[in-house]
């Protein structure tokens, strides 16, 4: 009845493309949808358009084997028995979830959708999301099961936590249930079962906590800091060898694609009754200002010119969305004499190499800690801002 076993609708992105050849690579026909032709060409030849680490040895098998297809054509919707929908409720300018993609996809691609599909609703959502479109598939005579089944993965390593971690698993009926854990059984063991609005909550919950536990430690290393004293000797002597607070992140630019959306997605959903959120963000997005700041106490920054070491939102990956380097950078430009920015993993005309920035600098504040930056021996004369303690030496600004 159908060509494909499973289209993924935003399948050449961090979140889908991993997803597709894993499915794949399990003996699956899969087929990924997106509508950059740029990217699907560099996929088509083998090549993943972003780090994602042990996947490109899968891509070039399930292209080989015909296991794996692209298609820029909403058609290969109707051709799939499952659908999987990687496009979630961002937030506005206003901070408020921004519905109207997720309207716009659907009416977009309804005349596609066939009855007797299963319908998966894959990225982080607006709680009441999969209602809605429940109520949305019916009042458009689809019959369709409808599921939604959070992504919990770690960008840079899908491939190996897609088959290692719990999937869980939600949907607005017993029978779309049944067919969804059959599904993702193809790729993991274990499978958690809830009900949609608490699926939808868990996702938020997880990404929200995560967000959290970061300004803590943001903002503990903020008043140690105040202090002049060395959060990093600080947290050793918290968390060795004493399980209460081991969970305790170390300091850093807490950003991405994800975390703090997600935060300001579950306080419009408390009707803005979210503390813990809000302060966790002025904590986070706070910390490149406080940098700053610190710094112009004690330097003249006109006179000085400064190097950001790192541009992806977190080390060991090419994705700068949303990352704090680049507001960091922002903030730089208006105070310091001149701003020199690197990374390892993303190319931009204005960037230079990690030599000519840290011969050139007077100020060096690694951003992001790429396990490259942890080989480099600054030298004495440089003043170094290592929020990451890549140097091992510490960091009180």
């Amino acid at each position: 009845m159908f060509k494909y076993d499973i289209c993924v609708v935003g399948g050449f992105g961090h979140v889908g493309l991993p997803l597709a050849i894993v499915f794949a690579d399990k003996g699956k026909k899969v087929v990924s949808l997106d509508i950059n032709e740029d990217v699907m060409n560099i996929i088509k030849n083998g090549k993943m358009p972003f780090i994602e680490y042990d996947a490109e040895e899968i891509l070039k098998r399930v292209l080989e084997n015909g296991n794996f297809s692209l298609s820029l054509s909403p058609d290969v919707i109707s051709e799939s028995e499952n659908v999987v929908i990687v496009i979630g409720t961002p937030v506005d300018e206003h901070l408020n979830p921004e519905f109207e993609l997720m309207k716009k996809m659907m009416e977009s691609y309804k005349k596609y959708f066939k009855n007797g599909q299963l319908i998966i609703l894959r990225s982080t959502v607006y709680p009441g999301t999969t209602e809605m479109l429940k109520r949305w598939f019916k009042s458009n005579d689809i019959n369709v099961d409808l599921a939604f089944c959070p992504e919990r993965i770690a960008e840079g390593f899908a491939i190996r936590e897609l088959q290692e971690l719990p999937q869980i698993v939600s949907a607005t009926s017993d029978k779309g249930l049944k067919r969804a854990k059959r599904l993702f059984q193809i790729i993991t063991k274990e499978i958690v079962e809830l009900k949609p609005i608490e699926a939808e909550l868990a996702k938020l919950f997880t990404n929200v906590w995560r967000y959290i536990k970061f300004a803590c430690a943001n903002q503990f290393f903020m008043i140690a800091n105040d202090h002049n004293a060395d959060f990093y000797r600080i947290h050793k002597a918290m968390t060795y060898n004493y399980p209460r607070a081991k969970d305790l992140p170390k300091p850093g630019f807490a950003a991405g694609p994800c975390l703090f959306k997600d935060a300001m997605q579950l306080a419009a959903f408390n009707n803005n009754n979210f503390y813990l959120g809000h302060s966790a963000m002025l904590i986070n997005e706070g910390l490149p200002n406080y940098i700053v700041n610190r710094l112009k106490i004690k330097y003249n920054l006109s006179d000085k010119i400064i190097g950001i070491l790192g541009m992806a939102f977190k080390g060991d990956v090419d994705d700068k969305r949303e990352s704090l380097s680049y507001k960091l950078k922002k903030i730089l430009n208006f105070e310091a004499k001149k701003v020199l920015c690197s990374d390892v993993y993303i190319k931009e005309l204005e960037f230079v190499s990690s030599q000519e920035l840290i011969k050139n600098s007077d100020i060096i504040i690694i951003a992001t800690p790429h396990k490259e930056y942890y080989k480099i021996k600054f030298p004495s004369n440089k003043i170094i801002i290592d929020i990451w303690n890549v140097t091992g030496n510490g960091c009180v600004i």
